[in-house]
């Protein structure tokens, strides 16, 4: 699943896609670039290798911003992977991926903007007065 949300919205992306590579990565920037309308972003990493490919195709209105490396407690979308394991998948036993997938998605499906927003949101990403 390649998700990014909004700290400050708790709008999100997300997507189920078969690959952690470059080219699911590009799926998913463009299906970002979609749903964005126009509008800048920053995306924050980690420093996994489809994320800083020489293939990656960044669009022109998201800007990524790698974290340091051994640090994913830094990113706001690890929060909700912790989440989602421990209200999807934890002491669940599966036959299949489907319905590891179908768990996650009706657990995730079931968030709300505003749950999602105080999910993710870190300190360090707020702006300071």
């Amino acid at each position: 699943m390649y998700s990014a949300v909004s700290p400050t919205s708790g709008e999100d992306v997300s997507l189920f896609l078969p690959w952690a590579n470059t080219a699911m990565m590009n799926i998913f920037l463009e299906t970002m670039q979609e749903s964005l309308n126009g509008r800048d972003c920053l995306l924050v990493l980690d420093q996994a290798g489809w994320h800083n490919s020489q293939d990656l195709r960044v669009p022109h209105n998201i800007e990524l911003v790698y974290l340091p490396p051994y640090s994913p407690e830094l990113n706001p979308v690890e929060r909700l992977w912790q989440w989602l394991k421990r209200h999807s998948l934890r002491n669940q036993f599966h036959l299949n991926l489907e319905s590891v997938m179908d768990a996650v998605q009706k657990c995730f499906q079931q968030s709300t903007r505003q749950f999602l927003m105080s999910l993710c949101q870190c300190k360090y990403l707020l702006h300071q007065k």
